[in-house]
């Protein structure tokens, strides 16, 4: 089988394992998101989850936020680590924003790239999340779950694999299909542990799994 015929057999197996699978960070409003998935990096996201509440009671809007100090928003969010830098690009996106998109979150890939503290997998999110755009997240989940399955071969920089799978994930699966991966690489294919193969519902396909038994 070739990596489509495979990527299509991987979507419709987790489909059935996690048919309500979403974004695992909370959020009503899109410059929320933003700003949690800034917060989320090298952090759980039920962290970020608690440690926002706190923040957007305080700037319950992109304008308020905006007029924050740097260092007040750092006095918040620290417990998501690398504060002064995440607060630093909290607030330069923020103010961005409110100067130059008239306090709205762009509905382009490109523009959101603009921003502070955006790169790819924000940028994707984003667009998936809220604009229900084509869209792949290339976070570790993805990186280490396509990686042993077999749908990309030993990449682990983030915008080569998002490249590699834009090839062979039809697009309008892939948010979704990355939202499931973060499920089943928290619940199944973990990171810091042996994989649960026996429970795994991709154990007959997996590259891994099958090189291991050989």
């Amino acid at each position: 089988m070739d990596k489509k015929e495979l990527a299509l057999l991987v979507i419709d197996r987790l489909k059935k394992e996690y048919p309500d699978a979403d974004c695992t960070l909370d959020y009503n409003e899109a410059w929320k998101l933003l700003v949690s998935v800034r917060l989320a990096a090298q952090c759980t996201d039920e962290r970020v989850n608690v440690i926002v509440k706190d923040l957007f009671a305080k700037y319950p809007g992109i304008e308020e936020l905006a007029l924050a100090e740097p260092e007040d928003i750092e006095a918040i969010v620290r417990p998501c680590g690398l504060g002064k830098s995440k607060a630093r690009d909290i607030s330069k996106c923020m103010r961005m924003l409110r100067d130059e998109y008239d306090c709205k979150v762009p509905d382009t890939f490109d523009e959101l790239m603009r921003l502070p503290g955006v790169g790819r997998k924000s940028a994707n999110l984003i667009m998936g999340d809220v604009f229900g755009q084509p869209a792949i997240v290339t976070d570790t989940h993805c990186i280490r779950l396509t990686n042993r399955i077999g749908l990309v071969d030993g990449i682990k920089d983030p915008k080569k694999v998002e490249m590699a799978l834009w090839k062979i994930i039809p697009p309008q699966e892939g948010n979704e299909f990355c939202h499931r991966l973060v499920y089943h690489g928290r619940a199944v294919c973990t990171a810091r542990t042996r994989p649960y193969c026996d429970r795994c519902c991709l154990s007959d396909i997996c590259r891994e799994k099958q090189s291991a038994e050989d």
